[in-house]
């Protein structure tokens, strides 16, 4: 078995995990980053699309681009804004006037590229396409963690912390000693189509109807990621392309002639969800971050924000223990990241609960929605809250 000596060992090389090498390398900490999924597939696997302004910043601020070749802002797309629809109508939320601030336009795939390319570009370690990983000895001096190469060699990396960001079906979250964990699984789902056509509106657009949720969301030019709510057992390949553009053109229509953009449907796949938080986030010499210590339901743009701030408070603190010699530095991360996962979690539900029709809504559900998203559009306080909440709280 082939042995490597590192400070961090870091299990997940998606956003988060690479958000926490780049962080460490900047302050000269050492790192090994495993992955059982390969570079391609990562890059490939289509999920959030908006980035708060404090997400914008961790890329533009803290080295991974190059100066003068920030991707972020030259391929995304700033949209100072975001359209409530309902009634038949669609109402503008304008977040640069309410609160000065935007979020961007960005897919996950290429914050992870980006991410990639920096840490590439900078020496770091990364070990793709790995299996069998298994994390070891967290109540020794020095905890391991074992993998097989792609040839099928045993190796380990012997590490002073571990960090598990290794995602929803996080293997390291269920060794954290004696952990609390709250959930709640939604009785909808969203199916999610890609499509080439070119944009139907210039910011997303969502929508409550009487036939359930819909989000007119955007990628490029010409090709767009559009979701509406369904059942979470429905089988997205027995919708064709005429039917998935009748559902959506149905849940969108109005009064005003808002109509959908249409073309091929690229790709299409049903997101269950779910909202989950596990405490501690911190259990001995291992750190979660991520979706590997909670997930949030897509409506409020909110999993990949998280993650990344979960990351710049982890890499702070794992950076002050490090330095000053003290793993007791590591007991405050947990506080201070739960603190926002807890307002996210409010916000993401909120909107959920705002915009989706259950089985069981009656009419005394439906005319409750409407008059709250009313109230939300004509109250500056309204506006003012679902502004702030999605351009993202400030980073603490």
């Amino acid at each position: 078995m082939t042995s490597t000596r590192t400070q961090v060992a870091v299990v997940g090389g998606g956003p988060a995990g690479l958000v926490v090498s780049h962080l460490l390398h900047t302050a000269g900490i050492e790192s090994v980053v495993l992955d059982t999924r390969d570079v391609e597939e990562i890059a490939t696997t289509h999920r959030a699309g908006i980035l708060e302004q404090d997400s914008v910043r961790l890329l533009t601020e803290t080295g991974v681009y190059a100066a003068g070749a920030e991707r972020v802002l030259t391929d995304g797309d700033r949209h100072e804004g975001v359209f409530l629809r309902f009634g038949g109508e669609s109402h503008r939320v304008d977040f640069e006037a309410l609160v000065g601030a935007s979020v961007w336009l960005y897919p996950q795939t290429e914050v992870f590229v980006d991410l990639h390319a920096a840490r590439t570009r900078d020496g770091g370690d990364l070990r793709y396409g790995v299996s069998d990983t298994a994390v070891h000895d967290l109540g020794g001096r020095r905890p391991r963690v074992t993998y097989r190469d792609t040839g099928g060699a045993e190796h380990e990396v012997v590490a002073d912390l571990v960090v598990g960001a290794d995602g929803s079906r996080s293997a390291s979250r269920d060794l954290v000693a004696a952990p609390e964990r709250w959930s709640r699984t939604y009785p909808f789902a969203w199916f999610g189509i890609l499509c080439e056509a070119p944009k139907s509106a210039p910011e997303l657009v969502y929508t409550r109807s009487e036939r359930g949720f819909a989000l007119i969301s955007q990628r490029t030019e010409s090709v767009q990621r559009m979701y509406f709510q369904c059942d979470p057992d429905e089988d997205p390949d027995a919708w064709s392309d005429d039917r998935i553009w009748s559902e959506l053109q149905a849940r969108v229509a109005g009064s005003d002639g808002f109509a959908l953009q249409e073309g091929p449907v690229l790709e299409r796949t049903v997101l269950p969800f779910r909202s989950f938080v596990q405490a501690p986030m911190r259990s001995g010499p291992l750190l979660l971050a991520g979706d590997a210590a909670h997930t949030v339901p897509p409506t409020g743009a909110k999993g990949l924000n998280l993650a990344l701030a979960d990351a710049r408070l982890l890499a702070e603190h794992v950076e002050l223990a490090l330095t000053k010699g003290d793993l007791d530095v590591l007991d405050g991360y947990t506080a201070r990241a739960l603190e926002r996962v807890w307002r996210v979690q409010h916000f993401s539900y909120w909107m959920t609960a705002m915009l989706h029709l259950g089985a069981d809504s009656t009419d005394f559900d439906e005319r409750r929605q409407r008059a709250e998203l009313a109230g939300l559009v004509s109250s500056e306080a309204g506006s003012t809250y679902l502004a702030e909440a999605y351009t993202g709280w400030p980073t603490r």
